[in-house]
């Protein structure tokens, strides 16, 4: 993959673009709230003007498949306070953008609102499954009006209700031991042979898919929907095999696509491939004085030398904060380079992954792929390239700056040969 997405460097210095008199930040979620904390805190003086296409005040969105779905409250990034008088902010919630229009430098929605400097942080949305998601027992799980829904639903079913996941990738799997927890009996349906495999290849994903089975759920692997259908006796899933899955509640998590939509037309190159929004190593798009950061950014990573798109808490944050500090400072502009990072927790069990999956073998150095405890390492041309994890909190910190110092892959092993005989504290 290139280093290089040959954009125009028209915002190489402060003579590139206007001055940034006027920062607009497109989505008030993770990587929005964390520029404008960031611009902010470099001593930028200027207007901020936050737009969110929902009405709630930016919340963390982890929770909503995990503590939130189990009856928690919602978790809140920040207050009314802090964003309108401490960080200034003009707040726009409620306000979908349709539409960029640079060569007015304008983002048009319910109102025209002008810029000098641009930060798409839109996120993501979930993906298309057809025409039967709009069945009324059928929920997806993106926003916090999403998650109340399913909540409530979940709260009506009752133990021992029937609750049928769609995908089995971490929302899903989230979702499914929430759902166990609350009494119900659930089954994950996958379209794929092995869950995950994108996100942690084949091998740690056979491994992490048996946790289902341990705690009583059903995985079926390999099926696909075509329908829902409904009585007034019941709810069923049906299957292309011919055969059906009944239901009570019935929650999508098959992933999500670039929310991009409203940039079509617009001059900001999009990928063929994902619909991501194309970006250089410093984050910059196709247009001058617009970046992107969080979801809905693929850029060419230089710790692996690939293009990635990247859906994680972690990288959200953190790239929120670059992008801006390269919008707003361009002759000061730093690559933005890291190891991936996230984490999901399934039946009281902490799942943790650093790194790329795209490895020549994997090893479990620890445990096994059939224990509740384990460390497996990636490894690519005799160096560690990522790291999966099983109830080991302790260790996947060491093992992320190990990636990123490209350590060799016996360094890595050993590291984990040594921690494992160390008392567990």
């Amino acid at each position: 993959m290139t280093t290089n997405s040959g954009h125009p460097k028209a915002d190489d210095s402060p003579l590139g673009c206007p001055e940034a008199r006027r920062l607009v930040v497109v989505g008030a979620s993770l990587a929005g709230l964390r520029a404008v904390e960031a611009a902010r805190r470099s001593g930028y003086q200027g207007r901020i003007t936050l737009i969110g296409d929902e009405m709630h005040l930016p919340y963390d969105r982890p929770p909503l498949s995990k503590s939130f779905l189990a009856g928690g409250d919602p978790t809140p990034l920040a207050t009314e306070q802090r964003l309108l008088h401490d960080l200034r902010v003009d707040l726009r919630l409620g306000k979908r953008a349709i539409g960029l229009r640079p060569g007015e430098g304008v983002v048009v929605g319910g109102e025209v609102v002008p810029y000098d400097r641009l930060l798409i942080a839109t996120g993501s949305a979930p993906r298309d499954v057809g025409e039967w998601a709009a069945h009324p027992a059928v929920h997806s799980l993106r926003t916090l009006d999403d998650a109340h829904e399913v909540r409530t639903v979940l709260d009506r079913v009752g133990r021992g209700g029937r609750v049928v996941v769609v995908g089995g990738g971490f929302i899903g799997s989230e979702v499914a031991s929430v759902a166990l927890d609350a009494g119900a009996s659930v089954t994950v349906l996958e379209g794929a042979s092995v869950p995950l495999v994108r996100a942690v290849g084949d091998v740690v994903g056979a491994a992490l898919a048996g946790l289902h089975g341990r705690h009583g759920v059903e995985l079926r692997c390999g099926v696909r929907v075509i329908g829902v259908r409904s009585d007034d006796r019941a709810t069923q899933v049906l299957l292309a095999d011919g055969d059906f899955v009944p239901a009570d509640l019935v929650v999508v998590g098959v992933g999500a696509v670039p929310a991009t939509q409203w940039l079509v037309g617009s001059g900001v190159d999009l990928d063929p491939i994902d619909s991501a929004v194309v970006c250089d190593e410093y984050l910059r798009t196709s247009l001058p004085g617009v970046y992107a950061a969080g979801d809905v950014a693929g850029w060419p990573n230089p710790v692996f030398g690939a293009r990635m798109r990247l859906e994680n808490w972690t990288n959200a944050a953190e790239q929120g904060a670059r992008a801006v500090l390269n919008a707003l400072r361009p002759a000061s502009r730093q690559a933005y380079s890291t190891v991936p990072y996230f984490w999901s927790d399934w039946y009281g069990h902490r799942i943790q992954f650093v790194g790329t999956a795209d490895a020549d073998s994997v090893a479990f150095v620890s445990g096994g792929p059939d224990e509740d405890r384990f460390v497996a390492l990636f490894e690519r041309a005799g160096h560690l390239v990522g790291a999966a994890t099983l109830n080991e909190p302790g260790k996947i910190m060491k093992l992320r700056r190990m990636v990123a110092a490209e350590d060799g892959w016996d360094a890595a092993v050993s590291l984990c040969a040594r921690s494992s005989r160390e008392p567990v504290t």
